[in-house]
């Protein structure tokens, strides 16, 4: 009867501690799950002078929407007196780097709010094409700048495919509706079709700049084949305005829009990752799928290579 007792109370223990773990596990996930739906919208601020937003674009440029909400809601604050884009990168996709371009015309030209570029290792290619929407550009002496044009690429696996002597069957309704399959070369005719369109892609890219820049085509053209330049050559090209770091184009900016003293610079919080991102975050971007199976078509980018 004793060791019955005993039982049933160790039972009890055993599920009351249950209980709790659960509850205190459905208490962290509801904030962790809150806290996580703010992201994105919370910002940092240093200093207490007028407001400068600044804008990072880091590393190769494959999705616009964070960077076109931020540009957004620094757009649309009153009390942001302009807009700094810190740029370390080589570009990345074509319609998200034209994408961001749109977003920095509107506001300056739009909006009538200044937006300064500031070109820190590299601002190439898909970067540049962002900056030349900016009022100004500044770089250092030694940031890597240029690279107008566009490119495309990928790997043709046609050899390990017949190595592993796997036959494609293809059923299509025109010549060129699998023009840049990976499984096998392209046709003389597909090559030149291809090579249109990325022709196409650098004259829209030439033109922004020119339109960005205050220059006309015939300047940006002879220049546009796929070159970087040191931001000390890039100044007498007129692809940047003046050589400073960061610091300096803090200083010119608020000086420009009448902030006396030092300005507040105001960013987007960072996204932090943690265990429970892979506990409870959305993982599907990294799983395989049937549509990520089929996409199997070339890119076009406004990348340095």
């Amino acid at each position: 009867m004793a060791n019955g007792g005993r039982s049933r109370a160790g039972l009890w223990v055993l599920i009351g501690g249950a209980a709790f773990f659960i509850f205190v596990l459905a208490v962290y996930t509801l904030v962790y799950l809150s806290l996580r739906g703010e992201q994105g919208t919370q910002y940092v601020t240093t200093g207490s002078g007028d407001k400068i937003a600044v804008v990072e674009i880091e590393g190769v440029i494959l999705d616009s929407q964070p960077t076109v909400r931020d540009l957004k809601k620094f757009a649309d604050d009153g009390s942001i007196k302009a807009i700094i884009i810190h740029l370390n990168t080589p570009g990345g996709s074509a319609a998200a780097s034209e994408e961001i371009y749109k977003e920095v015309r509107r506001i300056r030209d739009e909006k009538k709010k200044r937006v300064v570029a500031d070109i820190a290792v590299v601002g190439a290619s898909g970067g540049y094409y962002v900056a030349s929407g900016a009022n100004k550009i500044f770089a250092n002496d030694a940031s890597v700048v240029g690279s107008i044009g566009a490119i495309m690429d990928w790997y043709n696996y046609g050899d390990l495919v017949r190595w592993a002597k796997l036959k494609e069957e293809v059923i299509k309704s025109g010549e060129f509706k699998d023009t840049g399959d990976p499984a096998r070369d392209l046709t003389p005719a597909e090559r030149a079709y291809l090579q249109g369109m990325v022709m196409n892609m650098k004259d829209q890219f030439v033109a922004a700049i020119a339109s960005g820049r205050g220059l006309k085509v015939e300047d940006i053209a002879p220049i546009a084949d796929g070159r970087v330049w040191t931001g000390q050559q890039a100044l007498p090209l007129q692809l940047v305005d003046q050589i400073g770091d960061f610091e300096a184009a803090v200083k010119d900016t608020a000086k420009s829009v009448g902030i006396k003293g030092e300005p507040s610079l105001v960013r987007p919080a960072k996204e932090r990752h943690s265990l429970f991102d892979l506990i409870f975050g959305d993982a599907s971007q990294w799983l395989p799928d049937r549509a990520k199976l089929l996409q199997r078509n070339p890119g076009f980018y406004f990348l340095w290579k």
